[in-house]
């Protein structure tokens, strides 16, 4: 794991430490404590699960089994440019499911989960409510309509051009400072 990561990670957990303090270990703080975690990182780590567990005096099993019952927790962080694909009727009857593949594929990742890098994250969802624009994919805030598997590559390509001006802006904005 890269150590940028990893310093995060720690940061992550130190905060959630932090913030279990304002709770006591009556286990009906535990939904509340999961969903407090996700509030405010996104996403459960894993290690936060043995961190509830301590603090509970429980089983991580027994956590983790409440975790995974309730589909509101996420276990991976999200991307910086997080992918949604509609996959609501309209969309579906208009081949939204070729377009997901199609993100997969060029990511190298699967629908729910995270690039290594942390990059993207590409997830299904039932509906966006663009009916009129399907098929649609989200990125960050931003809708596509009427998408086509092949501006799939375009779109991240696009995506990486942005970044790669804003590394450069920032760069040169430290250079002018020096």
């Amino acid at each position: 794991m890269d150590e940028t990561i990893q310093a995060q990670e720690a940061a992550i957990l130190e905060d959630i430490g932090e913030q279990l303090k304002d709770y006591d270990q009556n286990r009906g703080s535990l939904i509340p404590i999961l969903q407090m975690i996700q509030q405010r990182h996104q996403y459960l780590p894993p290690d936060s699960i043995r961190k509830v567990a301590e603090h509970m005096e429980i089983p991580s099993s027994e956590v983790y089994g409440v975790a995974t019952f309730y589909n509101q927790f996420r276990f991976h962080p999200p991307g910086k440019n997080p992918i949604k694909v509609c996959l609501g009727t309209a969309c579906h009857v208009r081949a939204a499911d070729v377009i997901l593949e199609n993100f997969e594929r060029k990511l190298g990742i699967k629908e729910g989960q995270t690039s290594d890098d942390r990059e993207f994250s590409l997830e299904r969802v039932a509906c966006v409510g663009c009916c009129a624009l399907a098929p649609v994919a989200v990125v960050g805030e931003t809708i596509h309509g009427h998408m086509a598997p092949s501006k799939v590559e375009g779109l991240l390509m696009r995506i990486q051009i942005h970044k790669e001006m804003a590394e450069r802006e920032k760069e040169k904005e430290k250079n002018e400072q020096s």
